[in-house]
């Protein structure tokens, strides 16, 4: 598993804000769990990280940082 966060630099939308808006998780298969920080805070889950910034990416607008370095699943 690696965690990460969006950086929002640009709010285009007016809602999420802007700097850290919400964190995540993806696991060994690729799949992603997003959590918004948001006061209307919600959870998504997404096929890969690059569905996951299709999404929320917003045209460069966010960023996503990871938090984990990447490691090879060792089960």
């Amino acid at each position: 598993m690696r965690r990460f966060f969006l950086n929002r630099i640009v709010d285009s939308s007016g809602v999420s804000g802007t700097g850290p808006v919400a964190e995540g998780i993806c696991f060994s298969n690729g799949k992603c769990v997003l959590c918004w920080r948001t006061d209307t805070t919600s959870i998504g889950i997404y096929d890969d990280v690059e569905r996951l910034m299709k999404v929320h990416g917003h045209g460069g607008d966010t960023e996503l940082v990871w938090i984990d370095a990447y490691m090879e699943a060792q089960i």
